[in-house]
């Protein structure tokens, strides 16, 4: 069974929600993400999503590009993030998921895009430029490799297409919870709930949302009514936080990992 399958089975069986923390590959470098994907676990991620370094991402805010910045300027390749993600498959069982432009798995081909994740060791993909309507092909790619194509929802997607996405849906839907860009917010949107509700209607696919989530208090909140927490932004601020200061990026991250994860599952009321 792939590991995003069977991670979300085991926690709906726990009735708890995922936790899905976001790091950009290289960033501060590449020995200090690996160390995060490691040790991530243990502070209780579920999941990682791990973001290939692009010059013109297309829904990532200034916490997000300002990172893939830093480690274009020093040169790291696609190539880079694979032998990361390889080696640090060594060191741990966690479900990956690469988030990446199509412009750069356009540039590879489908199928050796398909070939070299599975071999690095992800388990899915975000790929948040390639609209689901010009999709139908690399999806039956994933299917045929068990490799997890992960579907995107917004506030502003329409009933017909909520229900293609959930027919097409693997691994888990994507839900953006705000409209815009990656960022963090001081709170969520009121439609919320309605949309998840909405989706998990359509499919049995797990629906994890992401995009705003910056506070316990709002991990908690989507917890209670998704089945995955996914945060980027608020993470990224506390590793470069900790790098300008001469703290440890990891252990930063982790902390805020844990509290966020405690949040979402609902263990800091004692659930």
């Amino acid at each position: 069974m792939n590991r995003i399958d069977a991670t979300f089975q085991r926690l709906r069986d726990e009735g708890r929600a995922a936790f899905i923390p976001f790091f950009t590959a290289g960033d501060p470098d590449l020995e200090t993400t690996e160390d995060l994907i490691a040790r991530a676990g243990d502070a209780g991620a579920d999941l990682i999503e791990l973001g290939f370094p692009m010059s013109d991402p297309i829904a990532d805010g200034p916490t997000i590009q300002a990172s893939y910045t830093r480690v274009l300027e020093r040169g790291q390749t696609t190539g880079d993030v694979f032998e990361l993600a390889k080696r640090a498959r060594e060191r741990t069982d966690i479900p990956l998921v690469a988030m990446i432009s199509y412009t750069l798995v356009f540039k590879m081909g489908h199928e050796a895009f398909v070939e070299r994740a599975l071999e690095a060791g992800f388990d899915g993909a975000t790929i948040p430029d390639l609209p689901i309507e010009e999709a139908e092909g690399l999806h039956e790619l994933c299917r045929e490799k068990y490799f997890r194509l992960i579907c995107f929802a917004t506030p502003a997607t329409t009933p017909e297409r909520r229900q293609l996405v959930a027919e097409h849906a693997r691994g888990f839907i994507y839900y953006i919870a705000v409209r815009g860009i990656t960022g963090e917010r001081s709170a969520l949107p009121p439609d919320l709930v309605e949309n998840i509700d909405d989706i998990k209607s359509r499919t049995g696919v797990p629906v994890a949302v992401g995009f705003g989530i910056s506070e316990p208090e709002h991990a908690r909140s989507v917890g209670r009514v998704a089945d995955g927490v996914i945060v980027g932004s608020a993470i990224l601020r506390r590793i470069n936080e900790a790098v300008e200061n001469d703290a440890d990026p990891v252990q930063a991250a982790t902390d805020f990992i844990s509290s966020m994860s405690r949040a979402a599952k609902g263990l800091d009321e004692g659930d």
